[in-house]
C-alpha cells in the first residue's frame, strides 16, 4: 500500500487548485473594485436624494403659496369691490333695479365675467331688488344657510352650493344698517373662472389642486378626485386651522396603499383647505429615472469589472500555471542531470574498473606470445591458430583501452584549463564518441578537416561540449528519420585569423520566428522532459568567452547550419611541430 497519488490524481488536485485560485482572485478583484465604488455611489445617491426631496417639497410649498395668496388675494379684491359699492351708493340707489343693473354692468366691464348677479336682501331675507341673468326677483333666502351667516357678519363668504338657479356657484355678501334696518349686498361669484383659478395648479402627471370645507365637501371641482379616504379627509379636517397661515407638506397613503404627497394651504381665513395631491413616485420621477440610469450604469460597470476581472485572473493564472509547469520541468530536468551526473560517475568508475582488467589481459596476451616463441611450441599443429587469437586478443584490448580512455576523458570532472589544441583532433574524438548515436538514428557524419591548421588556444573540454552538443541536436532534429551530418574546418576568409567550423545537416530546420530566439536561456522547441533549453544558450557563452562568434542559418524542410569562428591565438606552434 503506497501514499503516493496516481499521475490522475496530481492532475485533479492541480486542477481543483487553479478553480479555487481562479475564484479567490476574481472575488478578490471585484470586492477590492466594488467596495470603495459602492460606498461612495450610495453616499452620494442618499445625499443627492435628501437634497432632492427637500428641494421638491420647498418647490411645493412655494407653488401652493402663490396660488393661496392669489385665491386670497381675489376673494379680498372681489370683497372690496361689494364693499366699495356700498360705501358709494345710497339705498336709495342700491334698491333701484336698473341703477344696479348698472353697476354690475360696470363691475362686468373691469373684472369680466367674474360677477355673475348682484342682488340687494333686507334682514327679513326679501330680495329687494336684483340684476342679473336669473328671475330672483323678490325671493326669499331666509331658510338659507348662507343668509344666517351673512346677516350676523359685516362680510361673508360662502361656501359653494345649488340654490335656487341649480348650478353650483358661491356668493361674497357685505352687510350695513340703513335707519336701524339691516341690509345685504350679495354678490354670486362665476364657478367657472374661480375653478380655473385652482385647476391651473398642475404639476407632472398626477398632480393637482382642490379646495375643502370644513365639512370635508369639495368647493371646486377636481380633476380625479372623486371621494377622499375616510383617513385622509380625518387628517385634513385637524389641519384647518394649523394650514391657516403655512402650507404643510405631508405624505399619506390611500385605501389602495399608493403613497401621495399632500401640499396643504389655509384660504378664507381656515374656513377652506387648498390642497394639493400628487402621487410620490410622480412627484419623484426625475430622481427615480436617474436612479435607474445610475443602476445601469453600475451595472454596465459591474459587467466589465467582473468581465476584466475574469480575464485579467485568467491570464494571471495560465502565467501562474506555466511558470509552475516551468518549474516542475526545471525540477525534473535537474533530477534527470542529477541522474545523469551520477551515470556518468558510474560509467567513469565502470570504465576504470574495466580498464585495468583489459590492460592485465593484454600483457598476458603478450606474454603468452612469447612463449609460443619456445622451442616446444615451435612445431605446434595450432601454433598459426593460436598467434591469430592473441592478435585478435591484443586488437580488442586496445580498442576496448581507447573507448574506455575516451570516456574517461569526457565523463570525468573536467576543467576549464586553457590549452593549445588542434582543432582537427578534438572534433574527430567527437564524432568518434558519437558515431553510435549516429548509426542507431540512421544519420551519417561525414567530415571534411582542412590539414595544417594552426594550434588554437583554449579549453579542449568546453569546446568537446560545444561540438558534442550541436551533433546532438543535429542528430535529436531528424528524429531516426536518417540524414547527413557534415562537419568542416577550414581558414576562415572573412574573419582574419579565424578558424571556422562549420556543422551542418539536411534535417527539417528551424522555423524562421525561432531563429532569434535559439541561443535565449530555456528557450526549446523540443517536447518536455527532453530539452533544458540551455544547450545553445551554454555553447553561445563558451564560444564568447573565447573571443570568438557562432551564427545560425536555417531553411525548414531543408536544413541548419552552424558556423564558429574561433581566433588563432599566437601559439607559435603549428601542426607540423606538434608531430
Amino acid at each position: 500500500m503506497t501514499n503516493k497519488e496516481s499521475p490522475k490524481e496530481n492532475s485533479q488536485n492541480a486542477k481543483a487548485y487553479y478553480r479555487n485560485l481562479t475564484r479567490n482572485m476574481i472575488a478578490t478583484m471585484v470586492t477590492v473594485s466594488f467596495a470603495p465604488m459602492i460606498v461612495v455611489i450610495v453616499f452620494l445617491l442618499y445625499q443627492f436624494h435628501l437634497s432632492y426631496f427637500e428641494k421638491t417639497y420647498a418647490h411645493l410649498q412655494e407653488l401652493v403659496q402663490k396660488h393661496k395668496q392669489n385665491i386670497d388675494t381675489f376673494l379680498d379684491e372681489k370683497l372690496a369691490n361689494i364693499q366699495f359699492l356700498v360705501q358709494s351708493s345710497s339705498l336709495e340707489r342700491l334698491t333701484d333695479r336698473s341703477i344696479l343693473q348698472a353697476k354690475l354692468r360696470y363691475l362686468q366691464e373691469q373684472y369680466g365675467d367674474v360677477f355673475v348677479d348682484l342682488g340687494v336682501v333686507d334682514e327679513t331675507g326679501k330680495q329687494l331688488a336684483y340684476a342679473g341673468p336669473y328671475e330672483l326677483q323678490d325671493v326669499g333666502y331666509f331658510e338659507a344657510s348662507w343668509f344666517k351667516a351673512a346677516i350676523a357678519k359685516d362680510f361673508y363668504i360662502s361656501d359653494v352650493f345649488m340654490g335656487f338657479r341649480g348650478t353650483p356657484h358661491f356668493i361674497i355678501t357685505v352687510r350695513w344698517q340703513r335707519q336701524d334696518k339691516t341690509y345685504i349686498l350679495r354678490t354670486t361669484i362665476d364657478f367657472q373662472y374661480f375653478n380655473t383659478l385652482v385647476e391651473n395648479l398642475r404639476v407632472g402627471r398626477t398632480g393637482y389642486a382642490f379646495i375643502l370645507n370644513s365639512e370635508g365637501r369639495f368647493q371646486t371641482r377636481p380633476v380625479f378626485e372623486k371621494a377622499l379616504w375616510e383617513k385622509t379627509y380625518d387628517y385634513f379636517i385637524r389641519r384647518m386651522d394649523a394650514s391657516d397661515r403655512l402650507v404643510e407638506v405631508i405624505e399619506l397613503p390611500d385605501e389602495s396603499g399608493t403613497t401621495h404627497i399632500y401640499a396643504i394651504a389655509g384660504l378664507k381665513n381656515g374656513d377652506w383647505l387648498m390642497i394639493f395631491k400628487q402621487e410620490k413616485f410622480d412627484a419623484f420621477s426625475d430622481i427615480y429615472r436617474m436612479f435607474q440610469f445610475a443602476g445601469i450604469i453600475f451595472l454596465v460597470g459591474a459587467a466589465g469589472i467582473g468581465l476584466m476581472a475574469f480575464l485579467l485572473t485568467k491570464r494571471m493564472v495560465r502565467r501562474i500555471m506555466s511558470a509552475d509547469k516551468e518549474k516542475a520541468r526545471l525540477n525534473q530536468q535537474m533530477i534527470e542531470t542529477g541522474k545523469l551526473a551520477s551515470v556518468g560517475e558510474l560509467a567513469a568508475g565502470i570504465a576504470h574498473e574495466i580498464n585495468n582488467p583489459v590492460a592485465i589481459m593484454v600483457e598476458e596476451a603478450g606474454w603468452i606470445e612469447d612463449l609460443l616463441q619456445e622451442e616446444e611450441f615451435a612445431q605446434s599443429e595450432n601454433l598459426e591458430e593460436f598467434r591469430r587469437a592473441l592478435r585478435q586478443i591484443a586488437t580488442q584490448g586496445r580498442r576496448c583501452k581507447e573507448i574506455t580512455h575516451k570516456l574517461l576523458s569526457f565523463a570525468r570532472k573536467t576543467d576549464a584549463t586553457v590549452k593549445d589544441v588542434q582543432i582537427n583532433d578534438l572534433i574527430t574524438e567527437i564524432v568518434d564518441l558519437s558515431a553510435q548515436m549516429a548509426r542507431y538514428n540512421k544519420v551519417i557524419i561525414a567530415t571534411e578537416l582542412q590539414p595544417g591548421l594552426p594550434y588554437v588556444c583554449l579549453a579542449p573540454s568546453e569546446m568537446q561540449q560545444v561540438m558534442l552538443n550541436l551533433i546532438n541536436n543535429a542528430i535529436d532534429a531528424m528524429d531516426k528519420t536518417g540524414g547527413t551530418i557534415n562537419i568542416s574546418t577550414k581558414i576562415s576568409k572573412l574573419e582574419e585569423n579565424h578558424i571556422v567550423i562549420t556543422v551542418e545537416d539536411d534535417g527539417p530546420g528551424i522555423p524562421e520566428a525561432n531563429l532569434n530566439r535559439i541561443f535565449d536561456p530555456f528557450f526549446t522547441t523540443k517536447a518536455v522532459g527532453k530539452g533544458t533549453g540551455l544547450g545553445l544558450s551554454i555553447c553561445y557563452g563558451i564560444i564568447e568567452k573565447m573571443g570568438g562568434k557562432i551564427d545560425v542559418t536555417s531553411t525548414v524542410n531543408q536544413g541548419t547550419r552552424f558556423r564558429i569562428w574561433i581566433p588563432i591565438q599566437a601559439a607559435g606552434k603549428d601542426s607540423s611541430e606538434k608531430k
